[in-house]
C-alpha cells in the first residue's frame, strides 16, 4: 500500500478530544511545484535502515521515533496519517531547496487542543515548534515560539480575515475561522512565521493532544524529570482516578488536586500529556511549558529506542498507526517513506532543545511578548543552516531540561 501525497477525505479520529470536522477539501499549494512537477533522484537505500519519525509532537509535539523498518513497511504503516496542504505560500522556492531533501530541512509542528464540544474553526494552537535538520541529517533541533508573542497576522482570504496585530497562537484561528478548517489555520500560522522569522518550510504536522496519548500509551510509559513542582490547572483525581476537571465535576465525588511533584518518575500517556501541558504555577509559565513539551518529545524518542521495541515490526507497525491517527500531515508532496528515510540519521540523543527569548518573558515597548535579537538572529541562523555554529556560540539557547 504506497503512501498517499493526493488530498484524502476528511477523517479524524472519534477521540473524545478530537474536533469532528476540522479539516476542509484542500485546494492549490499556493505557488509551490506540484508533485508530479517535482523530479527527485531515487535513493539506493539499505533494505533495513534506521528512520526517525520526526513529526508529532505534540504535542505539540512531534515524537522523534527512531524506528526500524523496510521503506515498503513504513509506506504502508505511514499510509493511515491524513495529509493536506498546510504551507499554503510559506513552503520553500524551488530556489530555497524546493522538494530537495538534499538539504536542511524545516518542519513546522503546531499542536491543538481540540475537543467534541468546540466548533472546528474554535481553535488556537499553543504549542509552535520548529524542528530543524542541517543538511547534514544527523541532528535535530526544536526551538518553541512562545503562544503570547505579538505577531503581525497577514490578511488570510480564505477566512475573510482581514489582517491585524495578536498573539501568534491566534492565527490558527484566525486561518480556521469560516471554513477554514485546520487547514487554513495551518496556513496562516505557517505565513505569520515566515513573515516573522524569514523561515520557510518543507512540510508541517498538526498534532492533536487527544490523539497525541495513544502515542505514548504505545509507548507503555515515558520517563519525565519534573523540574518544579506544579499543580494541574486541568485534572483532579477521583476515587483514585486521574480525570479532566470537567468529567471529575460530574461525579459528584470528592476531588483531590493531581500534584507533579519534582523528580524523575514514568509517566503514563495522560499523566504525560497533562504535566506537558501545564504554565500557571511554573515559575517562567510559558517559557517552562515549551520546555517540559520539548522533554517530553526527547522521551518519547528516548523510549522507542529501548528494550528492542524497533527491532519488533508489530510493535513499529502499532507505534506508527498510533501516530497517524494524532496527526495531519504535510510533506510538500515528497512521499512520507522518502522524507522519514532521509532524516534516518537523527536519534534520540541528537534531538537539542532551544530556548527563545533565554527562557524568560521578553517584552516590547508595549510590554507585549517579542522574540529578542538573539531569537531573531537564531532563526537566521535556521535559514543559513548555520545553527550548529550559532548554538556553540550562544551556548544560553540550549534547554535546561534533561
Amino acid at each position: 500500500m504506497p503512501v498517499q501525497t493526493s488530498p484524502r477525505p476528511t477523517s479524524l479520529s472519534a477521540d473524545p478530544y478530537r474536533a469532528s470536522a476540522a479539516v476542509p477539501s484542500p485546494g492549490g499549494r499556493g505557488g509551490r511545484p506540484s508533485t508530479t512537477a517535482r523530479k527527485r533522484t531515487r535513493r539506493k537505500d539499505p533494505l533495513w535502515a534506521r528512520l526517525t519519525v520526526v513529526f508529532g509532537a505534540v504535542l505539540m509535539l512531534t515524537s522523534g521515533v527512531a524506528i526500524v523498518g523496510s521503506k515498503a513497511l513504513i509506506s504502508q504503516a505511514t499510509g493511515n496519517i491524513a495529509q493536506r496542504n498546510l504551507l499554503g505560500g510559506a513552503g520553500k522556492t524551488e530556489a530555497e531547496g524546493g522538494a530537495n531533501l538534499d538539504g536542511p530541512i524545516d518542519m513546522l509542528l503546531l499542536g491543538v487542543d481540540a475537543r467534541e464540544r468546540w466548533a472546528a474553526d474554535d481553535v488556537r494552537s499553543d504549542s509552535i515548534i520548529v524542528l530543524h535538520i542541517p543538511a547534514s541529517h544527523d541532528q535535530a533541533y526544536l526551538i518553541s515560539i512562545p503562544r503570547d508573542t505579538e505577531a503581525q497576522i497577514p490578511a488570510f482570504k480564505k477566512s475573510g480575515f482581514k489582517g491585524g496585530t495578536d498573539k501568534i497562537n491566534a492565527a490558527f484561528q484566525a486561518g480556521a475561522r469560516n471554513g477554514g478548517g485546520w487547514e487554513g489555520g495551518a496556513q496562516l500560522m505557517a505565513q505569520t512565521i515566515k513573515n516573522m522569522t524569514g523561515v520557510s518550510f518543507d512540510g508541517a504536522a498538526i498534532i492533536n493532544f487527544g490523539g497525541f496519548k495513544n502515542v505514548i500509551d504505545t509507548l507503555g510509559t515515558v520517563r519525565i524529570c519534573v523540574s518544579h513542582e506544579v499543580k494541574s490547572h486541568h485534572m483532579m483525581i477521583v476515587d483514585g482516578k486521574q480525570m479532566w476537571n470537567a468529567d471529575a465535576k460530574k461525579t459528584g465525588r470528592p476531588m483531590t488536586p493531581v500534584v507533579y511533584k519534582k523528580g524523575c518518575r514514568e509517566m503514563n500517556g495522560l499523566q504525560a500529556l497533562d504535566y506537558s501541558r501545564q504554565r500557571y504555577g511554573l515559575p517562567n509559565s510559558d517559557y517552562d511549558r515549551q520546555q517540559n513539551q520539548q522533554q517530553l518529545i526527547k522521551a518519547m524518542a528516548r523510549k522507542a529506542t529501548d528494550k528492542g521495541m524497533l527491532t519488533n515490526p508489530v510493535k513499529v507497525n502499532q507505534l506508527i498507526k498510533a501516530a497517524g491517527k494524532a496527526f495531519i500531515l504535510d510533506t510538500g508532496g515528497v512521499p512520507v517513506a522518502d522524507l522519514v528515510f532521509t532524516m534516518r540519521g537523527v536519534t534520540a540523543n541528537e534531538l537539542t532543545m532551544l530556548r527563545t527569548n533565554g527562557g524568560t518573558f521578553n517584552g516590547n515597548a508595549n510590554n507585549r511578548e517579542a522574540l529578542s535579537q538573539q531569537t531573531l538572529d537564531m532563526f537566521q541562523a535556521i535559514k543559513e543552516d548555520k545553527l550548529a555554529e550559532f548554538v556553540y556560540a550562544n551556548p544560553s539557547v540550549l534547554s535546561t531540561r534533561k
